[in-house]
């Protein structure tokens, strides 16, 4: 920023330097202090401005609102980001609600063992139980759709429960 051929505001902003990132570290600049007076320096550099009776307190001034500007950038983009990950994820935002990949490998194993005792308890019990649990209809509906009696179908359900808790009692053996 030592440019020899700046004048007006930019060669009071090379005179003071120091003291305009003092006053923007104070102010709660931080790190972005550097950024801020670069900001600056440009702004200066595109200004078409009259004589300033007071360039310093003017630069001062214009370094303030440019913090303004950027907070009020910030505090915008935050706010957005988290409109969106609600939208997207109103659970948990910035986090994705997709379950890690061990996981998923872990329930589409478990759901083949399901599958497979499904299978041994029988084609008509893994029917009702399907149908009731899954597809969500009645004990009575499916002993009318397939021409049993409904404690037949309170039996399918009852062996084929029996059959998940002793699955399930295996799976917390382990």
């Amino acid at each position: 920023m030592t440019d020899p051929s700046a004048t007006g505001l930019q060669a009071v902003i090379i005179a003071h330097r120091d003291r305009l990132l003092r006053f923007l570290a104070a102010h709660g600049a931080g790190d972005a202090a550097e950024d801020v007076l670069h900001d600056l320096w440009m702004r200066a550099g595109d200004a078409d401005s009259g004589p300033i009776a007071n360039p310093l307190s003017y630069l001062y001034r214009a370094a303030n609102n440019i913090m303004v500007d950027r907070f009020r950038s910030q505090q915008q983009a935050t706010r957005r980001d988290r409109s969106w990950s609600e939208t997207v994820a109103p659970d948990v935002p910035d986090r994705s609600d997709a379950p890690a990949a061990d996981r998923v490998l872990i329930a589409r194993e478990t759901l083949a063992e399901v599958q497979r005792l499904l299978d041994d308890v029988g084609g008509r019990a893994a029917t009702v139980f399907r149908r009731h649990r899954i597809d969500g209809v009645a004990q009575r509906d499916i002993a009318a759709e397939m021409g049993v009696s409904l404690s037949t179908v309170e039996s399918d359900l009852r062996r084929v429960y029996r059959a998940l808790i002793d699955f399930r009692r295996s799976l917390d053996e382990v």
